[in-house]
């Protein structure tokens, strides 16, 4: 009897979900937005010093990304001397590649890519889940069909993890923030080798 319940236990929590396996408890389920600040401003210029490392690549620059209107960003990377390693326009529901280095231009890796800066960006994704811990509120929407929850502390977004099966898959971490602006970013990959590292300038 105690193995049974042993092993029931084990595929409970084998089974859970991300914000159960961490603690959370569920409270709101009525769909609501969420807001994400730190690209949100159309009056500024978001510029950072960029680190990607991918696979067994090292890509270093500068990241530049604007607001040019309602759901709609502009982000170039390029090298420090101004060449453009790629450069995106996001609008809407749309994607479009402006401009790519050929030998990143690969399906894959623009999926990856594309994913990964969408979620950064996204200001007001819909909400369909909210859990709680202490003074950490995680809420949980969906960005081009893959789970995300939205991790804030104190009122402030502080993460983003993207997450599949109760597990961590990308996790964007926020850091240095100051009057909306994240002077830090980290998205970490964690099933494969791939991690951004971004430093205001």
């Amino acid at each position: 009897m105690r193995i049974l319940l042993t092993s029931l236990l084990f595929l409970f929590v084998g089974c859970a979900s991300y914000p159960i396996k961490n603690g959370f408890t569920s409270t709101q389920t009525s769909v609501q937005a969420i807001t994400n600040p730190y690209f949100s401003d159309s009056a500024k210029d978001y510029v950072y010093k960029a680190q990607i490392k991918a696979f067994d690549k090292n890509l270093g620059g500068i990241l530049a990304i604007k607001k040019l209107g309602e759901a709609h960003h502009r982000l170039v990377f390029t090298t420090e001397m101004g060449n453009t390693i790629f450069d995106f326009t996001f609008k809407g529901d749309e994607f479009k590649v402006n401009k790519i280095l050929k030998e990143l231009d690969r399906k894959i890796l623009i999926n990856i890519l594309k994913r990964d800066f969408w979620a950064m960006i996204l200001e007001n994704p819909e909400i369909d889940e909210i859990f709680k811990k202490e003074a950490k509120t995680l809420k949980k929407g969906s960005i081009l069909n893959k789970k995300h929850y939205y991790l804030s502390e104190n009122r402030q977004l502080s993460k983003i993890i993207r997450a599949g099966n109760g597990k961590e898959k990308v996790v964007f971490s926020f850091l240095e923030i100051n009057d909306d602006i994240a002077a830090s970013i980290e998205i970490r990959h964690q099933n494969i080798k791939l991690k951004i590292t971004l430093k205001a300038i």
